[in-house]
């Protein structure tokens, strides 16, 4: 933490070393003065000196320029680490910015499960140009790891990992690891791979089962033979699956012939489960894409949601047209206005929680697309209870505020129909969209409010309609 500046000092705050100045509320504002200024010491010492959130905070406010000059500025590491911090989109439109070779020493400084991460979402001219400036074989590394997709063991994982073969010895290890201190300084050394010649994994070595054995035991005799691993093609749900199944820190990543390909750490999935679960929910909530930051341009930002909202707004014009042509019945029973939107919300509501439970038993495979009678059944039984519960609130409701029974009736009817329907569609329709190959997160919202809303308004006012002589 640095100490505040002494306003009584007739020291400027500008004149002082960045250690003796506080970390301000707008830490953008000191990043800019110190790029433009160009001292690359100060301007580390500065970077260094904030929390991860503040350096995310500090660069995501800089205009482009500056953005590139701040990283250009600092030295390549700490560099890296500043781009680490920021969201994988952010750090891409970053790296984006700067020129190929800058960009590649940045990137050369980064793990590789990042490099891939960040590499993939630049354009392909953007990736090959920096990628035709980092060492060949990183390179190619690189390239196999964007090959992957995000939500797969092998997109996941890292390649940096201690490998060792069978026949080497104690002694062997010790003095691999005395000679590649500095490169294994990085890498998460609790435990070692043993592979063959030919690259494919036979064994997993505690790194703590050299501390007790003679200098001349070898490594197979070591290993914890036939270790449990994964494919580089196994997805995020399996991957759920299997880390809550194991008590393990990490997994070896193998292909389809048993070469090994990468080490898959717990956090890496946990990471990737609520990113997923992050991007269920934007996308649910309209944002196209499944995420949205306010540094992003203004134009693709205004382009994704209107895409959302002009569709949903064609949607409702099917609810208005229900009540225009029940206007005369609204205009003869105006306390029907007061309750149309309590129905409307609380149908909803149900209809997003059988949403809300279809999404999670899809991601966790509990449920498979074909299964919607089974899933209508159970949601329907549901609905009925809450339905009749909830109906006879507002029917109660309706009767205090009007008192006229015929009115309760109406909106508690109305409420019980349509819990039933917004449950029915809020349970099926996730795994319709997924049997069709549409995106249920984008698609259940949009359809589940419009239906809800024309069947509420449909079922009120028609029943108002039938039993109009009882209500005015």
């Amino acid at each position: 933490m640095t100490k505040t500046a002494d306003t009584s000092d007739s020291t400027s705050v500008s004149d002082r070393p960045v250690s003796d100045r506080s970390v301000s509320d707008r830490p953008w504002e000191e990043l800019e003065r110190l790029a433009e200024a160009g001292d690359p010491q100060q301007l580390g010492e500065y970077v260094s000196g904030l929390s991860s959130c503040d350096q995310a905070l500090a660069l995501s406010r800089l205009d482009e320029r500056l953005r590139a000059s701040v990283l250009s500025g600092l030295d390549a590491d700490d560099a890296a680490e500043l781009i680490g911090h920021l969201p994988e989109s952010q750090a891409a439109r970053a790296i984006a910015l700067l020129t190929p070779d800058d960009a590649a020493a940045i990137v050369h400084e980064l793990p590789s499960d990042e490099q891939a991460d960040v590499l993939g979402d630049l354009s392909t001219d953007q990736a090959e140009a920096i990628l035709e400036a980092l060492p060949v074989d990183e390179a190619d590394a690189a390239r196999q790891l964007s090959s992957y997709d995000d939500n797969v063991a092998g997109g996941m994982m890292v390649t940096e990992m201690l490998r060792f073969t069978p026949e080497m010895t104690v002694a062997d290890v010790i003095a691999e690891l005395n000679a590649g201190a500095e490169i294994y300084s990085d890498f998460d050394v609790r435990y070692a791979y043993v592979c063959e010649t030919d690259g494919k994994l036979v064994g997993v070595l505690p790194m703590q089962n050299l501390l007790f054995v003679k200098r001349a035991a070898k490594l197979a005799d070591l290993m914890i033979q036939n270790p449990l691993a994964v494919s580089d093609t196994t997805e995020l749900d399996e991957l759920i699956d299997f880390f809550e199944s194991h008590a393990f820190v990490g997994v070896p990543v193998v292909d389809e012939t048993g070469l090994l390909k990468g080490v898959l750490h717990r956090e890496a999935v946990s990471y990737e489960e609520t990113r997923a679960a992050e991007s269920d929910y934007l996308k649910s909530q309209g944002i196209v894409g499944g995420e949205e930051l306010r540094s992003m341009p203004l134009w693709l930002r205004a382009r994704r949601r209107l895409s959302w909202l002009s569709i949903n707004i064609l949607l409702n014009i099917g609810a208005a047209g229900v009540i225009a042509y029940f206007q005369d019945t609204l205009q003869s029973v105006i306390a029907l206005a007061v309750f149309l939107p309590i129905i409307s919300d609380m149908s909803g509501c149900s209809g997003n929680q059988a949403v809300a439970v279809s999404m999670r038993e899809l991601s966790l495979g509990l449920v498979r697309p074909s299964e919607m009678m089974r899933v209508w059944w159970k949601e329907v039984s549901v609905g009925m209870i809450n339905g009749a519960v909830l109906g006879l609130l507002v029917a109660l409701l309706a009767v205090v505020f009007d008192g006229n029974y015929y009115l309760g009736l109406v909106v508690g009817l109305a409420l019980l129909i349509n819990t039933i329907v917004a449950v029915s569609i809020g349970g099926v329709v996730p795994l319709l969209m997924k049997r069709f190959g549409f995106d249920p997160a984008v698609a259940s919202g949009p359809l589940l409010t419009t239906v809800t809303d024309m069947c509420g308004f449909f079922l009120v006012l028609g029943l108002a309609t039938m039993l109009l002589s009882k209500l005015v």
